[in-house]
């Protein structure tokens, strides 16, 4: 076991999450100081994914075996290569890397999981020692694989009641009755953005297009209606529950526009968030991810509800899942619990991450 106290870490940390936006990549410093972990975020950047890695990524649920196995070898170079770029833009160097993938399949139900980007060839690329592949075990020993994020939202943000992440999906983490709860809320980034992307924009900037249009009350009370929302216990959701579950309800609805479907979809979100603060008491959330910077979602969750909804900086709202990922392989390395029975619902607490290159550094 590494001996962590007065050790600083630096590691870098990679982040691709459903909505595509691109790679986060970030540097931190972490280190374990009277019985606390503390970070430092050096530098980060995203990186945004090109038409080739776009369509790539996109189509490849659909592709062939051999492809799959082409693309996970290529992903883990690119990631290497964005690793190098942004180490010589920044003049920063780094102990080793701590990479999420980009997930293809999320299936727990049925057992398996898959993150695309190799670590060997991230490794290899970018000549760093490589911890990835962080789902995989806890899958394995039957839990959700997801969310990850709790564990570091324990360590690193336990001031704050609860830590809501506005992603591709809406998360949470807080401690109830002295556990660690988490679990995927709604669809969030992912929907507004399908739906502002056939507008022609990337995204609603700001919810601007959402608030110009009123929702559709009927639509919003099938979509509050569909099961997942009644469950309780560790549950997380993936772009296959949205193909089988929620994109039908909309396509058989065809009355609405584009920018009623975004007022829709906002107050959907705002309702399901809302109600899970609600129902667990919270009186202090942490916002981050890309809908942190969606100022009518986060107006609209904060009309229903008393919690206080506070956005940090931007740096923190863009890059936390980047840095926990780093902080994930931190824990990894020195061989601590990264995963939490409670929060998954695995068989167990343990460590999960995959490791490949030279890790001597950190032998004692």
């Amino acid at each position: 076991m590494v001996n962590t106290t007065h050790k600083i870490f630096r590691v870098i940390g990679l982040m691709s999450g459903t909505s595509l936006d691109g790679v986060d990549v970030l540097c931190a410093h972490f280190s374990f100081e009277h019985k606390e972990w503390k970070y430092q975020i050096l530098a980060a950047k995203t990186y945004p994914y090109s038409e080739m890695w776009l369509a790539r990524l996109q189509h490849l649920p659909q592709e062939s075996a051999v492809n799959f196995a082409k693309t996970h070898a290529f992903y883990g170079r690119y990631l290497g290569q964005l690793v190098q770029a942004f180490l010589q833009e920044t003049g920063l160097e780094a102990d080793f890397v701590s990479s999420h993938g980009h997930t293809i399949f999320h299936q727990p139900a049925a057992g398996f999981t898959s993150q695309i980007g190799d670590g060997a060839a991230l490794s290899a690329s970018c000549g760093l020692p490589v911890v990835c592949d962080f789902r995989s075990m806890d899958v394995a020993l039957g839990g959700q694989g997801a969310p990850l994020v709790p564990m570091g939202d324990a360590l690193l943000f336990n001031k704050y009641d609860a830590c809501l992440n506005l992603g591709g999906f809406s998360n949470i983490s807080f401690t109830r009755n002295k556990a660690r709860l988490a679990f995927d809320i709604s669809p969030c980034n992912l929907i507004l953005n399908k739906v502002a992307q056939e507008l022609g924009l990337a995204f609603d900037n700001k919810g601007i297009l959402a608030q110009s249009a009123l929702p559709n009350p009927a639509l919003i009370a099938q979509l509050n209606a569909l099961p997942y929302y009644t469950l309780s216990g560790p549950k997380s959701l993936g772009v296959e529950w949205l193909n089988q579950h929620f994109w039908p309800i909309v396509e058989a609805d065809h009355t609405c526009s584009k920018t009623e479907l975004l007022a829709t979809f906002t107050q959907h979100i705002a309702m399901q968030v809302a109600q899970v603060l609600n129902q667990n008491a919270v009186q202090e959330v942490l916002v981050t991810g890309g809908g942190a910077l969606n100022n009518f979602l986060v107006q609209q969750i904060q009309a229903n509800t008393a919690a206080k909804v506070l956005i940090p900086e931007i740096e923190l709202v863009q890059f936390k899942e980047a840095l926990i990922f780093a902080f994930l392989g931190v824990l990894r390395m020195s061989n601590q619990y990264n995963i939490l029975q409670e929060v998954t619902g695995s068989k167990q607490d343990h460590i999960g991450g995959a490791v490949y290159g030279n890790f001597k550094l950190f032998e004692q």
